[in-house]
């Protein structure tokens, strides 16, 4: 209470405004979840309105009778998965092939991957569509993880914190006898969870609600991504609105679930410069 009464009335100002604004952020989702449980057909974009009648499960039993959503949820989380942690690993070990051994060209080739980081997706989407059907990868789940494995961001993150990390470390491992992989796996890897961990939940996030490339690349029902199959169904249901409420909060559900375990990671992942002394 003491340190309360002693807060100065700038500090005070800066949390009201930021309560506000995190209360702001949430009325929409709370809308959509209350919305999720009305019964089919109550109408529910007024808010008087959105606390008449009677709350029900119905919702959620009748999206999978209507939809392959479960299939759909399925080839989310995998895809989502398989991309993060491929990510991880590949962005990881680049980041320790920059900022640790010594090779002709490093600096060019990073300067390379960062490039990448301005390159929209929507600017190669052609050659990347026509490249996937050569090869017969389009309507597949290679096809869907594989242009998103390249992360340049990941690659940046993960560099920053191991330069930070004593070279020391590095060449004790050398002494020990242990080869680049091993000071990577041994060393490196146990040290920078933190930072895999922030790296892996915008790779989640980020593949959990891709649209574009998977809405080009699929054309069964069965392979279809939630971010890809929801407009579909809303799109069948424009003139009632508990059913694309339900399924939403059902495509967000897994997401807010990741962020909120490892929100923590993600600061600290993202602060940490590494190593000091």
């Amino acid at each position: 209470m003491e340190k309360i009464k002693k807060m100065k009335p700038g500090r005070w100002i800066a949390y009201i405004l930021a309560y506000a604004i995190a209360l702001l952020w949430l009325f929409p989702v709370v809308w959509m979840i209350i919305s999720s449980f009305k019964s089919y057909g109550t109408p529910v974009s007024i808010l008087p309105e959105l606390f008449k009648g009677e709350f029900t499960f119905d919702n959620y039993v009748t999206i999978t009778e209507k939809a392959p959503v479960l299939r759909w949820i399925f080839n989310s989380f995998f895809v989502a998965m398989v991309v993060t942690v491929g990510t991880i690993l590949i962005t990881s070990l680049a980041a320790y092939a920059i900022s640790k051994l010594r090779f002709l060209g490093k600096k060019y080739v990073f300067a390379i991957i960062t490039a990448g980081m301005m390159v929209p997706m929507e600017a190669i989407i052609i050659p990347l569509y026509q490249n996937m059907a050569k090869l017969g990868l389009l309507n597949s789940y290679i096809g869907l993880m594989c242009p998103s494995l390249a992360a340049p961001i990941g690659v940046l993150i993960m560099k920053r914190f191991y330069d930070s990390i004593p070279q020391d470390l590095i060449e004790a491992g050398m002494l020990d006898g242990a080869n680049d992989f091993q000071r990577w796996w041994k060393i490196c890897v146990p040290i920078s969870k933190s930072s895999m961990a922030a790296v892996g939940i915008f790779t989640f996030i980020n593949s959990w609600n891709n649209f574009l490339w998977p809405f080009l690349s699929i054309t069964s029902e069965k392979m279809m991504t939630l971010p890809v199959g929801i407009p579909q169904f809303q799109g069948a249901n424009l003139s009632e609105f508990t059913l694309p409420m339900t399924i939403s909060v059902v495509a967000s559900v897994p997401a807010i679930i990741m962020f909120l375990i490892f929100q923590k990671h993600i600061i600290k992942g993202i602060a940490m410069s590494g190593i000091k002394g």
